[in-house]
């Protein structure tokens, strides 16, 4: 790797301004949204970070007016990571951003174990500036949506929108709604669901409502919109947004979603469903360099339609549920 400041890259000069010291690693994180975790621990090893002229350290103090300065090279190639001409549901477009309505079935980024036929390949072939932005194996990313989750997802097109967007969505200036069918209906009309979320402590491949300091905040406020006898269709909005959050807040109060693979396995399922009946069904934002407020809203996949159709016969309710605001 090349030494601090050599070769291509960006340099930042940052300041520390709280009263209170921090640790150099966790400040940088919160800095740079758009770097992972790991990402930014690379530079800190790798001498990139230096605090007032001198090579930080993940544990070096900061202190009021301290000096940052982070170099950040571009970001290595990833040779797996090509290019697939894979059917996009373009909902908006321009030179900054993408918003598309994610199909169930689809990744939205290459993992060890999954490493092409993913959201991210098929935005590498319909947007070939793409590798360079937010590095390692989700360029562009702004924030996921599980495999089988369907609907609304941003994706920035420049470095400049990743990082703006990205803050929107630490900030809650941008919002997140999602409908879910769920088992049975939980009682009154609306409500918030706050526990901590994180790896289940008998299933590392889950995650749970925990209560041992493990977790991190996760906060889901829900509006009933449609009793359907055995079922309900509900609304979400998020006010954080943790791995799996809707699911396992649903399941943590007794109605976990329809065709949930994980948290309502053994459930009875009313139509055969490719997974959870989960629909990120309206995404706004603010244009991240217009300023604009921008909404947008993604339809129902055409199985929720039928599982809703099927569950309002059964339950003798005719009419659709109220239209989003």
């Amino acid at each position: 790797m090349s030494g601090f400041g050599e070769g291509e890259g960006e340099l930042l000069t940052l300041t520390y301004p709280k009263p209170l010291p921090m640790r150099l690693d966790r400040w940088l994180v919160a800095q740079r949204p758009e770097q992972s975790r790991a990402r930014i621990q690379k530079f800190i090893d790798a001498g990139y970070v230096r605090v007032n002229g001198v090579t930080g350290r993940a544990k070096t103090p900061l202190r009021l007016n301290d000096t940052v300065e982070l170099w950040m090279p571009p970001p290595e190639p990833l040779p797996y990571l090509i290019p697939q001409d894979i059917p996009l549901d373009v909902l908006y477009e321009d030179e900054h951003l993408i918003v598309l309505n994610k199909p169930a079935g689809l990744t939205v980024h290459p993992a060890p174990g999954n490493k092409d036929g993913t959201l991210v390949n098929g935005l590498l072939h319909h947007c070939p500036d793409l590798p360079g932005i937010g590095g390692e194996m989700r360029p562009g990313i702004v924030h996921r949506l599980d495999k089988d989750t369907t609907g609304c997802i941003v994706v920035a097109k420049s470095q400049e929108a990743l990082v703006k967007l990205q803050v929107q969505i630490q900030k809650r200036v941008a919002s997140r709604e999602y409908l879910a069918v769920v088992h049975g209906a939980p009682a009154g009309d609306n409500g918030t669901i706050v526990g901590a979320i994180g790896r289940h402590p008998a299933d590392r491949k889950k995650y749970a409502v925990v209560h041992d300091g493990s977790g991190r905040h996760a906060c889901t406020h829900w509006t009933l919109l449609e009793r359907l006898g055995d079922y309900a269709l509900m609304r979400f909005k998020l006010d954080t947004g943790r791995t799996h959050q809707i699911r396992v807040h649903c399941a943590h109060i007794g109605h976990p979603i329809v065709g949930d693979p994980v948290y309502s396995r053994c459930r009875k399922l009313p139509l055969t469903l490719p997974g959870q009946a989960l629909h990120a069904f309206q995404l706004g934002l603010d244009h991240p360099i217009r300023k604009d407020r921008m909404l947008f809203e993604a339809p129902l996949p055409e199985v929720m339609e039928k599982l809703l159709k099927l569950l309002r016969r059964r339950a003798g309710v005719d009419t659709p549920p109220p239209e989003s605001e």
